[in-house]
């Protein structure tokens, strides 16, 4: 391995990245690798990089190896493995100073790999491969894993936990075990025979992931949805949302077939667009079934006329919006947080929505679970706001548990024993004074029936057109959205709560948050954060802003769309907040932050993060 660099030995904390062509099968070999490392102990996450259009383009996946269990990008890359002879000057201009770049020298090396301060490494995998397997197919998928066995010897990965996950995959296909295992010897063994291994970036047996799993939060969300008893989903395929649905469908097919009559207790159905998804999950939530439908930005845009009939009407409903980078198509496998304004006030008219934000795929199953019963609770659209990173990338979560007592808040909903008991059912008379009203499901009593109407009405379901009973019902609205923060998660607070600089943000931001507050304290810079989990805001966030004087407010879109709703919804001087934005369509790193609140702490020092005098 002529030309090394001398790098400092570092254990279980660097960045692989691997640089493919989209369509080559890549995704098997980099997943083996990241899920290796994570049965080693070691702390892992995966991001995917890939193209929205056709299969050719160049496709990245990056694994961070970090031993602290952090979540959020890394801003550098250790180690390239450049398998993209058409991105080559990119990728090298990608690796971190002393860094490796690893690459297929079956063809002479492109001088667009020139750099002199990273180290070269040269591994014939094309030949290796097409001297030992047949068919062109074939040896490019096979080629994948050789460079997953080069890699495992360079890194130090246990080949005997490589090969348990190969095991694992094809020990019902013996032929395909042994092809992957012989193209995985094949790259492992040149670099023992060839190479000095393992490099100085390697990584060791840890016990940091006991009681986790690996999961992406569109798996989560639809067990989720599964768990919380949803029978009914509706959607039009749209990246990054279908593998939601996918999953829910999978484990539906699994959990809710009746073993013994084959009869299906759920209903999947591909709408002609996100405008019909809707309407389809609107239909099935009045006639009684819990329903919701995945989509993202462009889907929300469709879905805004029923939207507002759910909102006036008040039939509850779930919307899942994996949120991609917009406007327009924008970048459909980017990640961004740019549709909180749009689901916040969707639709035309005065409508405010409930809206919940995970920062990880454990919460998009708690929070899904939750977003039922406080749509049925509250009898409004309720919108999970995930991204495209939580979504799809994979992610390191504690085990998912569930309290077997659990029984779903189906809210205020008459039975016919009640209704009995009634002179007249009147579907919007405000009975008790909290804003919500009592509503019947279809054949439940002919007492219960009444006429859902998204045109004007009055507190007796009656269509109206005087103002006085329009408004009478519009402000009932307006109080039920002012009630709403009891029934929802309540923000999550990080620090002492003593110092006078404060973070807000919301979502995957939480990840870079956090790493960036253990930078911040080890330059003795002390920062609160309040991550929120839910709008309308509550008191909690109220008095966030109130006690803090200077407020960065962290978020993954251009307009600063969570400091819009700040402004708007709370009380907080404005002058307050400073926004930290990313919108570059990859998930935020820890750097931005730091950067971003040391420079606005050197412009005013006396707002430094020194402890207030109680």
């Amino acid at each position: 391995m002529p030309g090394v660099i001398a790098t400092a030995n570092r254990v279980n904390d660097f960045v692989v990245k691997f640089a493919n062509v989209n369509g080559t099968g890549s995704a098997s070999a980099n997943s083996l690798v990241m899920k290796a490392i994570f049965r080693m102990g070691v702390p892992v996450t995966g991001k995917n990089y890939f193209p929205s259009n056709i299969q050719g383009l160049p496709t990245w996946y990056e694994i961070r190896v970090t031993r602290d269990g952090y979540t959020a990008r890394a801003s550098q890359v250790d180690i390239m493995v450049a398998m993209n002879a058409e991105t080559y000057s990119r990728d090298v201009r990608e690796v971190n100073s002393g860094g490796y770049l690893i690459y297929d020298s079956t063809w002479p090396r492109s001088s667009l790999l020139q750099r002199g301060d990273i180290t070269v490494i040269e591994v014939p995998l094309a030949k290796l491969v097409n001297e030992n397997f047949d068919g062109v197919r074939n040896r490019i998928l096979l080629k994948n894993i050789a460079y997953a066995g080069v890699l495992a010897a360079l890194i130090d990965v246990d080949l005997e936990v490589i090969s348990a996950l190969l095991s694992e995959s094809y020990g019902k296909k013996p032929k395909l075990l042994d092809s992957n295992t012989k193209a995985l010897r094949l790259g492992y063994d040149y670099v023992k025979q060839n190479l000095t291994s393992p490099l100085p970036l390697r990584v060791e047996h840890m016990d940091k992931t006991r009681g986790h799993i690996m999961i992406d939060g569109n798996t989560a969300a639809g067990l989720g949805c599964v768990y919380a008893g949803a029978t009914v989903g509706a959607w039009y395929p749209i990246t990054p949302s279908t593998s939601l649905m996918d999953a829910f469908k999978g484990f539906c097919e699994r959990y809710r077939v009746d073993p013994e009559t084959g009869e299906r207790n759920f209903a999947v159905l591909q709408a002609e667009d996100e405008l019909a998804a809707v309407g389809m999950v609107l239909g099935a939530s009045w006639n009684g079934a819990r329903a919701f439908t995945p989509t993202s930005g462009p889907g929300i845009s469709l879905m805004n006329e029923f939207v507002g009939l759910a909102y006036y009407a008040e039939v509850p409903c779930v919307i899942f919006d994996v949120q991609r980078v917009g406007p327009s198509t924008g970048m459909p496998t980017r990640t961004q947080q740019s549709d909180l304004m749009l689901c916040a006030y969707a639709s035309h008219g005065d409508t405010r929505h409930v809206l919940l934000f995970p920062a990880n795929p454990e919460e998009c199953f708690y929070l899904a679970v939750q977003a039922f019963d406080i749509a049925e609770r509250l009898q409004t659209p309720v919108f999970v706001l995930s991204d495209l990173d939580i979504g799809m990338n994979d992610w390191m979560c504690p085990d998912l548990q569930w309290d077997d007592a659990y029984r779903p808040d189906r809210g205020k909903i008459l039975s016919p024993e009640e209704l009995a008991g009634l002179e007249k059912f009147y579907r919007y008379v405000d009975r008790d004074d909290d804003a919500i009203t009592y509503r019947t499901l279809p054949g439940t009593s002919s007492k219960g029936a009444y006429f859902t109407r998204g045109s004007g009405h009055n507190q007796y379901g009656a269509y109206t057109e005087d103002s006085a009973e329009y408004q009478f019902v519009l402000d009932r609205l307006k109080r039920k959205f002012a009630n709403a923060p009891k029934y929802l998660p309540k923000p999550v607070m990080v620090g002492a709560g003593a110092s006078d600089v404060g973070i807000v943000s919301l979502g995957s931001c939480d990840g870079a948050i956090r790493e960036a507050l253990d930078v911040l304290g080890r330059q003795k810079i002390n920062v609160d954060y309040l991550r929120v989990k839910a709008f309308p805001f509550n008191n909690d966030v109220e008095a966030f802003l109130k006690s803090h004087s200077t407020i960065f407010v962290v978020e993954q879109n251009r307009d600063a769309q969570l400091k819009s709703l700040l402004t708007l919804e709370t009380a907080v001087e404005k002058s307050k907040l400073y926004s930290i934005l990313s919108y570059s369509g990859f998930p935020m790193s820890a750097e931005p932050i730091v950067n971003g609140i040391r420079a606005k702490l050197a412009e005013a020092p006396r707002l430094t993060a020194v402890p207030r005098k109680i």
